[in-house]
């Protein structure tokens, strides 16, 4: 017997409310529906995608804004006929649900054995951006959950990440080209939407690589979060889900500061406050950051190299630091900029008298 999803949507919505899902990610949603806007989804054929995809649709106000989903699937081809079938599912659902389905191929992908998480992952992000900017559409909806905070939060220690990285993933992401990704399950714990689809009798796929070691994330969600949930003796994943929002707080107060004390001239230079003491290390190393990502060069000074101009500018001391083999970054009279030195022309050797 097939399933019915309309009625499997609104039976899950019953057990979420829209109080249970994160409000400010709900609130960008819901005046999207408000101004008729389209807002597409992110569906894997997983069970918290499906989660997603469900209770949107059924806590959509009207008709015409469960038309207006979008739901995107990538098939990255890495698990041969299982990916196919997630394929299939994904538009089986979607049909039930009277929803717009995109399915994206990975059809260059690398060797297998060359495939790293992160270049997954930025495949399927180039596949949502493309269709996106093709169907005209802002909000992307992603099924990241309360355990997900806990993993990231666990992952990101792991590489010393600041603030900013500390609080991801965020309920509302802001990105460039207008665009928004919307995380309205980052309040409800893996283990309740497991537990609620099973009540209402929905089916999901299930991905066999997220049984293995094979990827960081795995390993931190089968071997790592247990313990460390275990050891707490509390609910950690809710403790992680409150620190992310702390930190939150935190950075966005940290980039306001950045944004009042960032000052460039018409050439690009920064200009630092005298005396240095009067920015805190944490912004003046915001200021920098920015002030580098101004001109696209944040990724050609390594960590050392950071901590160098850091150095630099904290003590206001004259000085270069190599940014690549033909440009500089120089601190002088307060202020940094990026210059081209001048070429030396070369030596003539073996000239006679």
């Amino acid at each position: 017997m097939k399933p019915n999803w309309s009625n499997l949507a609104a039976e899950l919505a019953a057990r979420f409310p829209r109080e249970r899902l994160h409000p400010i990610a709900l609130d960008r949603i819901q005046r999207a529906w408000a101004d008729g806007e389209r807002v597409a989804v992110a569906f894997s054929g997983g069970a918290d995608s499906l989660a997603l995809l469900l209770l949107l649709h059924a806590h959509a106000p009207s008709a015409s804004a469960r038309r207006r989903l979008l739901v995107l699937h990538f098939n990255h081809r890495l698990r041969g006929a299982a990916s196919t079938a997630d394929a299939r599912f994904c538009e089986r659902v979607c049909a039930g649900l009277g929803v717009t389905c995109q399915v994206g191929v990975w059809e260059e992908r690398p060797d297998k054995s060359t495939i790293s998480e992160a270049t997954a992952r930025q495949a399927r992000l180039t596949f949502f951006d493309r269709t996106l900017s093709r169907r005209r559409t802002r909000l992307l909806c992603l099924g990241h959950h309360q355990d997900d905070i806990a993993e990231t939060l666990l992952m990101r220690l792991a590489r010393g990440s600041g603030t900013s990285g500390l609080a991801a993933p965020r309920p509302v992401q802001t990105l460039p080209g207008e665009r928004t990704h919307l995380r309205p399950l980052l309040t409800i714990p893996h283990s309740a939407l497991i537990e609620a689809l099973r009540a209402v009798g929905a089916v999901w796929r299930e991905d066999a690589s997220n049984a293995t070691d094979a990827y960081f994330r795995n390993r931190v969600r089968r071997h790592v979060l247990p313990v460390w949930a275990e050891a707490a003796g509390r609910d950690a994943v809710a403790g992680a889900a409150l620190s992310r929002e702390l930190l939150d707080e935190d950075d966005n107060a940290l980039d306001q500061w950045t944004d009042a004390a960032t000052r460039l001239d018409e050439e690009g230079r920064l200009q630092l406050p005298v005396p240095p003491a009067t920015l805190p290390r944490a912004v003046l190393r915001r200021v920098l950051r920015r002030w580098l990502n101004h001109h696209e060069v944040g990724e050609n000074l390594s960590r050392q190299g950071f901590d160098q101009l850091l150095g630099l500018a904290e003590r206001h001391q004259p000085g270069r630091i190599s940014l690549d083999a033909k440009r500089l970054v120089v601190f002088r009279k307060h202020r940094l900029s990026i210059v081209i030195p001048p070429s030396r022309p070369c030596s003539k050797a073996g000239r006679s008298n």
